[in-house]
C-alpha cells in the first residue's frame, strides 16, 4: 500500500504533477491518480518507476511504497 501523503509530499517537493507521473509510468492520469490514493493496486515495477523519478532511496523504498 502506497503510503500516499510520503509520495504527494515528494512529487510537490520536486514539482511533478500525477501528469508527469503518468507519463512515465505510460498510464492515463486518473489510473495514476488511483494507484497514488489506493484505489488500485501498484505493481513493484511501477514502484520502481515512481522511486526512480522521485529520486526515492533505496533504504527508504519502503517508507513510502509499504504503508
Amino acid at each position: 500500500m502506497i503510503n500516499s501523503n510520503k509520495i504527494k509530499g515528494r512529487m510537490v517537493e520536486l514539482g511533478y504533477t500525477q501528469k508527469d507521473v503518468a507519463k512515465k509510468l505510460r498510464l492515463s492520469t486518473p489510473a495514476v491518480n488511483q494507484k497514488i490514493n489506493n484505489a488500485r493496486p501498484t505493481n513493484l515495477d511501477e514502484a520502481k518507476a515512481i522511486a526512480e523519478m522521485l529520486n526515492i532511496e533505496n533504504e527508504d523504498f519502503g517508507v513510502y511504497f509499504f504503508a
